[in-house]
């Protein structure tokens, strides 16, 4: 009578796609299995919020021009048969025009930076630089539509229209052209404070994966 043979080993195969990858065990812990996931929305999703947030900021524009044009002092400017003269020589209108486009910038960059903030709070790179290019596309939008819905560029035709002495305003105008940069630095600066300080944290990787930290280990000899 002849024992049964023993049926060879099953050959080898490939683990699949999902399948589970070892880990190796921590110091004093159990061996376990993680499984890999993707790590935010996906490039596709991530472009293609960047590019609403672009088209929203530029729209924005709109409105900063509009409350530029309306809270903007206006530079009194007289005429007399030869020249047009400012009215005031002392006068610090022309500054008040660039600071109360500055400071509208500043508040419409920390308002876009907060909402993008709040709809994607995971951030990336795409909305990073959609805020820098949506806020100067934005103020370059601004600046136009303010200097649009402004006093003519033509002064020497709007003074003969007003008449010799009579005060009228000068063109809206920007003369210090850094401040089409404030609505991308102040969108900028807001978000990297708030990702900083309410973003979404990465795990450690030298914690327990049961959520108990690994004891430490002594000195080798």
């Amino acid at each position: 009578m002849t024992a049964p043979l023993t049926p060879p080993p099953p050959p080898h195969q490939p683990p699949s796609d999902d399948a589970h990858v070892w880990q190796a065990p921590p110091a004093g812990g159990v061996a376990g299995t993680v499984e890999y996931e993707q790590d935010g929305p996906g490039m596709k999703i991530e472009v293609r919020d960047a590019a609403v947030v672009t088209a929203a900021m530029v729209l924005a524009g709109v409105l900063l021009g509009v409350l530029w044009w309306w809270l903007a002092p206006h530079v009194p400017l007289i005429a007399d048969d030869s020249a047009v003269y400012l009215k005031d020589t002392e006068g610090e209108q022309a500054i008040g025009v660039d600071g109360t486009f500055t400071l509208l910038a500043l508040a419409f960059g920390a308002v876009s930076a907060v909402v993008v903030f709040l709809v994607r709070r995971r951030g990336g790179v795409p909305l990073v630089v959609a805020l820098a290019v949506g806020g100067l596309l934005g103020s370059l939008l601004a600046w136009r539509v303010g200097i649009w819905l402004g006093p003519t560029q033509n002064v020497v035709a709007h003074a003969k229209q007003v008449g010799k002495g009579v005060t009228f305003s000068a063109p809206l105008k920007l003369g210090a052209k850094g401040a089409l940069l404030s609505w991308s630095l102040a969108g900028l600066v807001v978000h990297l404070g708030l990702t900083a300080l309410f973003g979404p944290r990465d795990p450690d990787p030298y914690a327990s994966p049961y959520g108990a930290p690994n004891p430490p280990q002594p000195p080798t000899v």
